[in-house]
């Protein structure tokens, strides 16, 4: 079977999570083990995310045709990281281990898309959702987030796992990837919340832009500012930390990107930050077990030190993995473009600002 099914206990899995929060408090042979659990857990959500996306696709057609469509398993270092963030999060409860993403053009399309799934009927439950957009995160996060619980009588291994479908528009995405792309090469967790604050306070300010040009609700902190005032802010805080410069220098050459022969339905993504290099290894569904096993080995290597990131992916063709999933390429050309188009609208004499 090209799919994994859950071979432990959800009490098994929560103990593995305790184990990972603080690994010095067990023995190499408890952590090992609690890595092979992390590694199982989050590979048996393939199942459910596969069929999650068929319907996905189909009800994008009739929204926005050139949509972009990925689904992704939760990295290892990220789920570490939220098991350390939230106090009471359990291993077995997350709900976003396996996810999916649609990148639609406009606020209404994201609007119609949610529509879709709140208003028609669907065996599966919606167990809680998040507005980002009308209720944006303080750091500048907008996009809508709903979170299902899988329900299936012909599969039943899988029933109960919860998958998270998010929804965002272009702009809002390109931000999201900017903010993955200099944490990386800050070496600071930026999305989570962490980091230095004048970085935090840039990102903060440019998704208030976006919002701006989105007609949105603001972000928090910027209810009182004029669009003018917003605009002078991003402009202010790019020219204290070039911005631009840092992000058009982070791009990675095409001549630096390595695709593996073969077709595949899944992608292990994996790049290497300091070397500025992307391989691209490919997987058919008869081979999902194999690329989960590749990518808890790879994962291995990022734990102890090495500079790389991964991510296992499904997205399409391999010329869709680049508008999926940006970050990984260092790509952020269109957050670029934007925020250059948002610093040439500041009218003149308007830098200096108040800011939030």
């Amino acid at each position: 079977m090209a799919f994994v099914e859950p071979q432990y206990t959800k009490g098994q899995v929560n103990r593995a999570g305790q184990i990972l929060v603080d690994p010095e408090a067990y023995s190499l042979q408890e952590r090992l083990w609690a890595d092979v659990v992390l590694a199982n857990w989050r590979a048996c959500h393939g199942y459910p995310i596969n069929t999650f996306q068929a319907l996905l696709r189909l009800r994008l057609k009739a929204i926005d045709k050139n949509a972009i469509v990925a689904q992704r398993m939760k990295r290892a270092p990220s789920i570490i990281l939220k098991l350390q963030r939230f106090d009471g999060m359990n291993l077995a409860r997350m709900q976003d281990i396996g996810g999916l993403r649609a990148v639609v053009s406009s606020v209404a399309r994201v609007r119609k898309l949610e529509a879709e799934y709140r208003n028609s009927q669907f065996k599966h439950v919606l167990v809680s959702s998040k507005d980002y957009i009308a209720e944006p995160k303080p750091d500048g996060y907008r996009g809508i987030h709903l979170i299902y619980r899988y329900l299936n009588p012909r599969a039943p291994a899988y029933e109960g796992l919860s998958l998270e479908l998010q929804v965002r528009t272009r702009l809002q995405h390109a931000w999201a990837t900017a903010v993955e792309t200099m944490g990386t090469f800050l070496g600071q967790a930026l999305k989570s919340g962490q980091g230095e604050q004048e970085w935090r306070g840039f990102f903060a300010k440019a998704s208030a832009a976006l919002a701006v040009v989105e007609k949105s609700p603001a972000v928090p902190g910027f209810e009182e500012c004029s669009p003018a005032e917003v605009f002078a802010q991003v402009a202010d805080a790019e020219r204290s930390l070039h911005v631009l410069d840092k992000l058009n220098g982070f791009a990675i050459a095409a001549d630096q990107i390595t695709t593996e022969r073969g077709q595949g339905a899944y992608h292990l993504v994996v790049l290497d930050s300091e070397k500025r290099t992307v391989q691209i290894r490919p997987y058919p569904i008869a081979r999902l077990e194999q690329a989960n096993i590749d990518y808890a080995e790879i994962e291995k290597r990022t734990k102890a030190g090495d500079p790389i990131e991964a991510v296992l992916v499904s997205a399409g063709p391999v010329d869709a993995l680049r508008k999926a999933y940006p970050n990984y390429f260092l790509d952020t050309q269109a957050f670029v473009a934007q925020i250059t188009k948002v610093i040439a609208d500041v009218p003149p004499g308007a830098q200096g600002a108040r800011s939030s």
